[in-house]
Order: C-alpha cells, then sequence, then structure tokens
C-alpha cells in the first residue's frame, strides 16, 4: 500500500513538473511578447519625425547660389504654380521648384505638397530633399522645394517628339505609374490622390524609371469617402487629364 501510494506520487511528480515547467515557459513567453509590443509602440519613432530629422535646412540665398540666381538657362520648366529649376546643393545635381507666390493657390499648393509627401517614400514617386519657406532680400515671402534631380525629363517630352519610347519602354512606364498610385490609394498610412497625374507630372529618371511628381493639387484623404457620398471637392487637376468619369479626355501611352 505504502510503495502504490509512493509511486502514485513519483509519478505525479513526473508529470506535474514538466506540465507546470511548459505552461510556465509558454506564459513567460506570451508576457514577454506583450512587454515588447508595447516598448515597441512607445519607441515607435514617426515617419513624421524621421523626415524632420533627415531634413536638409536651406535658405533663399543658397537656393540663389544653387541655380545661379534662378537663372533661365537652369530653367527646367514651369507650370501654374511655379517653377522648376537646375540647380548643384553638396555637389549633387537637383530640381528647385519656385513657388509664384503672386498666383493665387500657390500658398495653399506649397502646403499640399509638403503635407503629401512629408511622410511617403516610393521608388516611383519623385523624392523630396527638403522645402524651404522664409523670405529673400527685399523681405517678400519666399517658398521652394527641392526634388531629386530626373535627367531624362517629363514623360510629356518623350510623347511628343524629344524622344521615342518602344513598346516595352512605354509599357514599364505605366507599370511604374501603377505602382505609384497603389502605394498612394492603398499602402500609405492615409490614403493620397494626386488628382493631376498627366504627362509633365511623370518624371523618367537615368534609368527611364518613372516617378510621380507635383503633388501641389493632391488630396489626404483623412476620412475615406463612403461608396454613396460625393465629394465636395469638386473638379481637380488639368483639364484633359482629370480622372476618368469626370471627363472624357485623357492621355495615352498608347496612342490609336
Amino acid at each position: 500500500m505504502e510503495k502504490s501510494k509512493r509511486r502514485k506520487k513519483s509519478l505525479a511528480i513526473k508529470v506535474i513538473i514538466p506540465i507546470s515547467c511548459i505552461l510556465l515557459g509558454v506564459l513567460t513567453l506570451v508576457v514577454g511578447l506583450y512587454v515588447a509590443c508595447i516598448r515597441s509602440k512607445k519607441t515607435h519613432v514617426s515617419p513624421d519625425s524621421e523626415m524632420g530629422k533627415s531634413f536638409l535646412k536651406v535658405s533663399y540665398d543658397m537656393l540663389l547660389k544653387a541655380t545661379d540666381g534662378f537663372s533661365s538657362d537652369k530653367l527646367l520648366g514651369a507650370g501654374t504654380f511655379g517653377s522648376v529649376f537646375e540647380g548643384i546643393m553638396d555637389g549633387k545635381t537637383v530640381a528647385v521648384k519656385v513657388l509664384n507666390l503672386q498666383q493665387r493657390g500657390a500658398s495653399k499648393s506649397f502646403i499640399a505638397e509638403c503635407k503629401a509627401l512629408r511622410n511617403i517614400r516610393h521608388r516611383n514617386l519623385v523624392g523630396i530633399i527638403t522645402a524651404c519657406s522664409s523670405t529673400d532680400f527685399q523681405r517678400n515671402d519666399f517658398k521652394a522645394l527641392v526634388y531629386e534631380f530626373m535627367p531624362n525629363g517629363s514623360l510629356d517630352r518623350w510623347l511628343n517628339g524629344a524622344g521615342n519610347l518602344n513598346i516595352l519602354q512605354r509599357v514599364n512606364v505605366a507599370i511604374d505609374m501603377a505602382h505609384a498610385l497603389n502605394y498612394l490609394h492603398h499602402e500609405c498610412e492615409t490614403p493620397i490622390v494626386h488628382t493631376d497625374l498627366k504627362p509633365s507630372n511623370i518624371l523618367l529618371d537615368h534609368d527611364m524609371i518613372a516617378h510621380v511628381g507635383d503633388f501641389g493639387l493632391a488630396k489626404i484623404l483623412t476620412q475615406p469617402l463612403h461608396p454613396n457620398q460625393s465629394s465636395t471637392i469638386g473638379v481637380r487637376g488639368t483639364v484633359g487629364y482629370v480622372a476618368p468619369g469626370m471627363t472624357s479626355s485623357q492621355f495615352s501611352l498608347f496612342p490609336k
């Protein structure tokens, strides 16, 4: 009888102790993962703060010198809200977009572009290097954006005689734009609608990879629209290039 009790006790010890150790290990692992998750959330650095630390601080004087006094020889193009100049900063070629603040809506365009670009990064978006909001030597307001330089210019130039795109290059450009729009619409923390996608806003780098640029009319969707809800922002973008359904005219990479 005594031996039977001892055997049962020994068996219980052999079973209970391993099971208890396993349960304790699992509990410790769960608690450890939970604590690590909380710490990760607390110590996570937001994209905004990371971008803020990486932005280069520039002044009107620096940009003036970088573009040879905003020389016409450095002019890359001009749009509704400003002009883009080629410049050299720290030995690197950049594109400097100078806002025409006399133009109505230019300041709003500058703010919209800063908000849209401050926390997005994608290989098919034109990368922003920094922004400048200052005054010139006459104490007039001055606002500019500094972008990565795209040596092969705009898609518009290639589609209208300055260069020839073969069918494979056209397909690759279309795929690049699709990747960019998918990122903006579905992969950003807050969806962004470009609203002005047109050939002059599609820029090509040294390897002919397409990059979407000019977010001056971008719309940040802080709250997604209900399927039956209408937008009150009206028609945005350049006539002839706005989204399907708002106009019948669009550019085509594959003209008939």
